[in-house]
């Protein structure tokens, strides 16, 4: 069974395995640094004393007579004050006078090979094995007054000597090792489990199966989506940012930059102290745009490490209520006129049941009369069929309540503006239709008649909606176009005008409000039936 070990333990073997490598060279390294070293100075200090030794007077008199009494009083209180392992004299002939170890060497010959050089009157430091032993030496000639050598001085140290010297500087390498190689152990712990804690658990394949995948969730994102950090760089911004905001940068070039710099906002979406709290929903204008924009604080452990931004575009926004609105509208006209064909049947078939039928013909004809004059009227001056059945659908709704919608004469729609679909239009329409009647409807009964004026005979469509409601009171006429502003008292409302003048301010339009006659308020609009670039900033 193959075991899977997991990343901070790895790292944690991976570190002291390392250290371990690492400190034992260092180690030996030292070591042999340090051997080098004492060999250097052993030779250096056995080479010093020789020549000393070789230089002294009553030495030089005691070698010339061949006096191995008097070299070895004089040598044993230098060897007292040496911390060599042994000192030698010896002779012309390379026999020894002296060996303040082994006395019984009087008289034999000194053993190494290297006595050649000393004799010619040079001093030496050499590792040979003498009498007791392999040893670093030093030997000096013994001159007499007429510079002739007459004796070797022989000054060493034992192998065995120096490599009780380097053992115990190994042992104190040995031991600062071991000691580095805890503190190592230590850290590299502390550091692995750090680190584990900074990667929440997870292994680096997994880290970068997340990075894959958040990756893929900003680009599938319909919406915006920037992170900045706390000094308000750009860490990551996803493809619908980049559109939505124009930018055609590569995103590699985009990271690291000031949002400040790439997004112009208005209210300051970036200002500090709109940083000290999240917010959702407000709109706002990023560069070109008008965006319905969300901020979203980034905190790990009560710290700030950035905020999230996501934003949309609030034209989006306004083109799917304005389809649901459409489609409410369209589901209540038909609701209308089924009701009203239903009553229409039930009451055609009484009168056929008792058999009365005179009167249940003049019902057909007073019935269709009506409806086939204001179907006539509308089909024959608006060409458009989707215009037509809005109308017809806000004759009927209006009938339904009481209240006559009633056309100018000389409505006519031939031609849609160029900068208006008929969704738009019709929302138009639609919404200050509906306005109307709720307006009237806050009045007391009988409820006078609402009027309806379009016409597209000139350079400009005119579109004029009257009723004699309530009115519009002053204080909110200023801000009657914002969204969530309405004079009603119930229900979900507060986005219809808001649609209105959004749509005839992209269509470069304009809208007049004034007051009724005695009382009730006329919308107008002046939309440019030709397309228009819009006024230069």
């Amino acid at each position: 069974m193959r075991i899977t070990l997991s990343f901070h333990i790895k790292l944690f073997l991976c570190l002291v395995a390392c250290s371990s490598v690492l400190l034992t060279l260092i180690g030996v390294y030292t070591y042999y640094n340090l051997n080098t070293q004492l060999h250097r100075d052993l030779g250096a200090r056995a080479q010093v004393q020789a020549r000393e030794i070789a230089l002294i007077p009553t030495l030089i008199t005691a070698v010339e007579q061949n006096n191995t009494q008097d070299i070895a009083n004089l040598m044993k209180q230098i060897r007292a004050a040496s911390d060599a392992s042994y000192i030698v004299v010896g002779d012309q002939h390379t026999l020894h006078l002296y060996h303040s170890e082994h006395p019984k060497q009087l008289g034999k010959p000194m053993v190494g090979g290297d006595n050649k050089e000393v004799l010619e009157g040079k001093s030496i430091i050499s590792i040979r094995e003498g009498g007791i032993g392999i040893s670093l030496r030093s030997k000096a000639p013994i001159l007499n007054a007429d510079d002739q050598v007459i004796g070797i001085v022989s000054v060493g140290y034992l192998k065995s000597h120096i490599d009780r010297l380097n053992a115990r500087t190994l042992t104190q390498i040995v031991f600062s090792v071991l000691l580095l190689l805890t503190a190592l152990f230590l850290f590299s712990w502390l550091l692995s489990k750090n680190l584990k804690r900074q990667m929440f658990s997870l292994e680096p394949k997994e880290i970068a199966l997340l990075v894959r995948q958040q990756k893929a969730l900003l680009e599938a994102i319909y919406e915006g989506v920037i992170a900045i950090d706390p000094q308000l760089r750009i860490i990551t911004i996803n493809y619908a940012a980049r559109e939505l905001l124009d930018l055609k940068q590569p995103m590699s070039s985009l990271l690291g930059q000031k949002i400040g710099d790439l997004i112009q906002s208005q209210p300051n979406f970036f200002s500090a102290s709109q940083l000290e709290q999240d917010t959702h929903d407000e709109i706002c204008r990023f560069n070109h745009i008008q965006v319905i924009a969300n901020r979203v604080r980034i905190m790990q452990e009560n710290e700030l490490q950035g905020w999230v931004i996501t934003f949309r575009d609030k034209n989006d926004i306004n083109t799917l209520s304005s389809q649901l609105s459409q489609v409410k509208r369209y589901a209540d006209n038909l609701r209308i006129m089924r009701h009203e064909q239903l009553n229409w049947t039930a009451t055609l078939a009484g009168l056929l049941h008792m058999q009365r039928y005179d009167e249940a013909i003049r019902y057909i004809e007073a019935q269709s009369e009506g409806a086939q004059e204001i179907l006539d009227f509308i089909s024959q001056r608006f060409s458009s069929a989707t215009i037509c059945g809005l109308l017809l659908g806000k004759y009927a709704s209006a009938r339904e309540k009481g209240i006559t919608l009633q056309f100018d004469p000389a409505c006519q729609l031939r031609q849609l503006p160029a900068a208006l679909n008929e969704t738009e239009l019709m929302s138009i329409i639609g919404n200050l239709l509906d306005n109307a009647v709720d307006a009237t409807l806050r009045c007391a009964p009988p409820y006078q008649a609402v009027e309806l004026y379009i016409n597209d005979s000139s350079n400009e469509l005119v579109i004029e909606v009257a009723d004699h409601g309530t009115g519009i009171a002053a204080e909110v006429r200023d801000t009657l176009f914002e969204q969530g502003v309405t004079t009603k008292h119930r229900g979900d409302h507060g986005i219809g005008l808001h649609l209105v003048a959004s749509y005839v301010s992209q269509a470069h339009g304009s809208i007049e409000i004034s007051d009724n006659d005695p009382c009730g308020t006329i919308f107008s609009l002046f939309i440019p039936k030709a397309y228009q670039e819009p006024p230069q900033q």
